[in-house]
């Protein structure tokens, strides 16, 4: 009888979380993602910190929340990705990360992800007209171009702040699931 070898390193996993009214909920994923045998560590866009209880969610992931640079010489608080999930994933970030645009940690990750050949996948949280701008869209498709899958995200009113019951948290997973086995 063989002894299952626990101390194997588990795959790690970053989540990037962007500043929306759903982003307090992230811990459903990293709860998923948990159980599907992953380490995870979250990244942050600066705003989306004040939407987060980054007590709960250090304290379930077991490292520190990152948002910001380390300076020269300080120690990496997480280890390398083994794959990157953006969820929720606003406009803004999305439109950003497909032009290259590098201003915040989290999406300097993002853009280097794609050189890193990182697995990546991205569940956006936008409503319906900023859907339809034509920016968007083609962020979508220039992602699609670069590996990054995306999930199926049905874009929500207008100022109703709504859709939270249909963001499927553990699509993002599902979607890594394919690119990394």
């Amino acid at each position: 009888m063989t002894v299952p070898n626990t101390s194997e390193k588990k795959p790690f996993l970053y989540v990037v979380v962007c500043a929306c009214g759903i982003a307090g909920n992230v811990g459903k994923l990293i709860t998923a993602a948990q159980e599907r045998q992953w380490d995870v560590g979250l990244v942050t866009t600066p705003q989306g910190l004040g939407f987060l209880d980054t007590q709960a969610i250090e304290a379930q992931t077991g490292y520190p929340i990152r948002s910001a640079w380390r300076t020269p010489g300080e120690a990496r608080p997480l280890p390398p990705a083994d794959a990157i999930t953006v969820a929720p994933a606003t406009f803004n970030t999305v439109n950003k990360w497909a032009a290259g645009i590098s201003d915040t940690l989290a999406l300097g990750i993002l853009c280097e992800a794609y050189g890193m050949d990182i697995p990546t996948a991205v569940q956006p949280y936008v409503n319906s007209a900023q859907a339809a701008h034509p920016a968007y869209r083609r962020s979508l498709d220039q992602l699609r171009e670069m590996g990054v899958v995306i999930g199926s995200y049905e874009p929500h009113k207008p100022k109703a702040g709504g859709g939270a019951d249909r963001f499927r948290w553990e699509e993002a997973l599902e979607l890594l699931e394919a690119k990394v086995s």
